[in-house]
């Protein structure tokens, strides 16, 4: 069993606006236990799929596997012609094979290959209210995003928002022919910074017209 890392834990009851004592009781063990976890006294649990889902964190972040913090989801391709079992709680959204690179691939076709994906509607709900009609999911290429986004990480684009104006978010857009998911920045002239979490991988600026925002990427699945 993989160790859980103390300080992780502790921002994740801080940024939940959760406690201590409020998380011991949701997953059944006591204050003191929870707090010797986060002081690396205590490293390992039996209860930490009961913590990751408490707080709405998957396991591979609480052991340090992954840098995001968003809980796992589970996608279901659903082929034309299946019927899909739906148990309330699932919704179809695009899934488009636009080849889109952490890094760049290239887009040098008209034909997009359209499918249906299910995701929960509850899971969805943790970071939208964008009808499902204006969400889409893409598989993205390339390691220029890392640690955020892994090499054919899924991630979840919210159509609605193609205007950045916080320079901390991660789109998805068409860069010079290329399929980017970036981070982005509006610069006074009118341009726009295409930037990498990768510290090796250099800026680049898109001049007005030069870039076609997707649109937001809202979450991320990991592939495990």
């Amino acid at each position: 069993m993989a160790d859980i890392i103390g300080s992780r834990l502790d921002w994740l009851i801080q940024d939940r606006r959760t406690s201590q004592s409020a998380l011991a009781r949701e997953i059944g063990i006591s204050q003191p236990s929870v707090g010797r976890l986060i002081s690396g006294e205590t490293r390992e649990t039996g209860k930490i799929l009961e913590l990751a889902r408490a707080l709405k964190t998957s396991p591979e972040y609480l052991v340090g596997e992954t840098d995001d913090d968003a809980p796992s989801a589970r996608v279901v391709i659903v082929a034309p012609g299946d019927v899909a079992d739906d148990d309330g709680d699932t919704v179809e959204i695009d899934n488009i094979n636009l080849s889109y690179g952490m890094g760049g691939s290239f887009l040098d076709t008209t034909d997009i290959d359209v499918e249906k994906v299910k995701f929960s509607r509850s899971w969805l709900s943790q970071f939208t209210t964008t009808p499902p009609h204006l969400l889409c999911s893409a598989t993205g290429i390339g390691d220029s995003m890392m640690p955020t986004i892994h090499d054919r990480d899924v991630v979840i684009i919210d159509r609605s928002q193609t205007t950045p104006e916080m320079g901390d978010k991660i789109w998805a857009g068409v860069f010079a022919g290329l399929g980017i998911i970036k981070r982005l920045r509006a610069l006074p002239d009118g341009s726009m910074r295409i930037s990498s979490d990768n510290q090796l991988v250099r800026d680049e600026i898109a001049a007005d017209g030069e870039l076609f925002i997707v649109g937001r990427v809202i979450a991320v699945v990991k592939r495990l």
